[in-house]
């Protein structure tokens, strides 16, 4: 099976979760497929740095984060009427979906653009340490914040209005969740493929050669950091609507760690692969947590064999299942 026709099959097999999950009695289904469609966006852009840029991030919730806190802001002030205390104008928030996830995307694309800049000018651990100590000091700064629930987080009672969807219906939050996750994937396809996508591949393999050639790799790589930061963002927006909150834990490094461990069981070489490492961590936590609390202890073991026999993880387990 070629990957166009892989592709086209999955597509097929995401339109038709709601479907069979009404076909088996169990709606449930429909929430969790939401939850991968989500978290997979999430990885996926992760992956994009990993496995295509060479810059592997420990700080990517923080991204993350700041989506889901840009709706939960803008939530908190509409539903107050009262003015965004730190922007230079008076506005109230909004519940406009056309305006809360436009700008999650924005705010984490410029965190993120902030974040590069200082962070890029390392390499190596240097650099994982430096991801991760930002991620930390928007943590802690977040949890500062008694206005907006420090600690606590902020509960969100109205979720985002989309012109000709209904969020609170379970089919119409999963079909918008999953036609983003498609749309990213697409534009991250198209960005690997460009000549943008070449520069950045080459860059994580002989940086020093391209920039004897008078190519200007930080740009390109800070761009790539950027809107990666921006797509985690995107998809943060989307859970803060299907968990109706937002707090500090989002971006908590560990949160972090748990996008590095689906890319790592998904494989960091393939575009899908943040996908399928998504859909099996989420599959396996709901599949354990029903048998035992104690299910990392058994997920554990799973990702060392992952790591230990199927070198690529899932994807590169099945690409060598086709040859």
């Amino acid at each position: 099976m070629n990957k166009l026709a892989l592709a086209s099959l999955m597509i097929l097999l995401g339109l038709a979760v709601p479907h069979l999950a009404e076909a088996v009695g169990d709606p449930f289904l429909t929430t969790m497929a939401t939850r991968m469609a989500i978290m997979g966006m999430a990885v996926a852009s992760l992956g994009f740095l990993v496995g295509f840029a060479g810059l592997v991030s420990f700080g990517h919730a923080a991204f993350f984060g700041i989506g889901a806190y840009v709706v939960a802001i803008l939530f908190k002030h509409h539903s107050e009427a009262s003015p965004i205390p730190f922007l230079p104008f008076a506005w109230e928030g909004s519940l406009s979906g056309m305006v809360q996830l436009p700008l999650a995307f924005i705010a984490s694309f410029l965190f993120a653009l902030l974040v590069g800049a200082l962070s890029l000018r390392t390499r190596g651990v240097f650099f994982i340490m430096i991801t991760l100590a930002f991620a930390q000091m928007l943590y802690h700064f977040m949890i500062s914040l008694p206005d907006y629930g420090g600690e606590d987080g902020l509960s969100i009672w109205e979720r985002s209005q989309v012109p000709g969807l209904d969020l609170y219906n379970d089919y119409d939050f999963y079909y918008l969740c999953f036609g983003l996750l498609v749309g990213v994937l697409l534009l991250l396809r198209m960005i690997i493929h460009s000549s943008f996508g070449v520069i950045i591949r080459a860059a994580s393999q002989d940086e020093a050669r391209l920039a004897t050639l008078g190519v200007p790799v930080f740009r390109y790589r800070l761009l790539a950091f950027a809107l990666a930061g921006g797509i985690a963002g995107l998809s943060g927006a989307l859970a803060a609507n299907l968990y109706e909150f937002s707090g500090p834990g989002l971006m908590h490094w560990s949160r972090s760690g748990e996008m590095l461990v689906m890319l790592i069981l998904g494989g960091m070489g393939s575009l899908f692969g943040g996908v399928a490492g998504a859909i099996m961590f989420i599959g396996l936590e709901e599949i354990l947590a029903g048998w035992t609390e104690h299910w990392a202890l058994i997920l554990g073991p799973i990702l060392i064999m992952v790591v230990l026999f199927a070198h690529g993880g899932l994807m590169g387990f099945f690409s060598r299942g086709r040859s």
